[in-house]
């Protein structure tokens, strides 16, 4: 048994790597991988927990944390094996050769994960708009980033994707949200009369803020209708804005018929004229034809 375990497996330099060493530099690579990932939680979850850093703030530190401490014990762990410094240098340069040929995108990808950590174009919660979808971001991780859309759907999107792509952060330095209801109400009505009974609906509705207030505009004349819209702010449409519109709509409906204001229908309007020396009666088949 001693023998076996005495068995030179191979050799790194001037160090004999055995099936002992080569056990506790596998566990020491798992130790430190779970003591990164338990250094990242307790750091942003426990000791930064009750500063006035935002969610964000922490997470980037708590990530910085998990980091160092895997790297600290993944150089403990090669140590182990006679990988040194010099060794390392070497391996570095080989490993840019390997991402010459195939490993540039994930190179890439961790980069721009850092880029995202230290700059914070967005953070932990913020909602962003890319490529014409609206999500919350959910996780940054070393290779790509966790979005939710509205529908509860979780997208991967590679980092790199938010160093070259424009990235729309609705949230960037505070959580408001601002919503847009178009509103049709018909030609008989009062604008306002109308203006008055939006901006109670937009009182009455609990996720609504008082301040900023909310405004009516008047946004154009339609064939058969009159088009206003309806913006005010929220700061608690973090992840299903459509709840938010429709509280809106309903007490937009409620505001209005209250109020007398009518809303408008599709309905069109044929005006038939008899021409001299054509018959008085006028069938549809006829009008069709003609």
């Amino acid at each position: 048994m001693e023998g076996v375990l005495d068995y030179r497996l191979f050799q790194i330099g001037d160090t004999p790597v055995t099936v002992p060493t080569l056990i506790v530099s596998l566990a020491l690579f798992v130790g430190a991988y779970l003591l990164g990932k338990l250094s990242r939680r307790l750091v942003a979850e426990r000791l930064l927990a009750r500063t006035n850093l935002s969610l964000g703030v922490r997470y980037m530190l708590g990530r910085f944390a998990g980091y160092l401490v895997f790297f600290l014990g993944a150089a403990i762990a090669l140590q182990t094996l006679g990988i040194h410094a010099t060794t390392l240098a070497a391996f570095g340069a080989a490993l840019g050769v390997g991402i010459g040929f195939g490993l540039q995108d994930i190179v890439k990808n961790f980069f721009a994960g850092l880029i995202l950590l230290i700059e914070r174009p967005f953070q932990v919660g913020d909602r962003i708009e890319i490529e014409k979808i609206t999500a919350e971001v959910v996780e940054i991780r070393a290779r790509a980033t966790v979005l939710r859309t509205n529908d509860d759907v979780n997208l991967i999107v590679p980092n790199a994707k938010f160093i070259t792509d424009t990235v729309v952060n609705r949230t960037f330095g505070r959580s408001l949200y601002r919503c847009h209801v178009p509103i049709l109400v018909t030609y008989e009505a009062d604008p306002q009369v109308v203006r008055e009974a939006l901006i109670d609906a937009a009182r009455r509705c609990e996720r609504a803020l008082a301040d900023p207030p909310p405004v009516v505009r008047f946004r154009a004349f339609g064939d058969s209708a009159l088009h206003f819209e309806l913006l005010c702010w929220t700061d608690r449409m973090v992840h299903r804005p459509g709840a938010f519109i429709s509280d809106l709509n309903f007490l937009a409906h409620q505001t209005l018929r209250e109020r007398g204001v009518a809303l408008p229908s599709s309905r069109i309007d044929v005006r038939l004229r008899r021409a001299e020396g054509d018959p008085q009666n006028v069938s549809l088949e006829n009008l069709h034809s003609s």
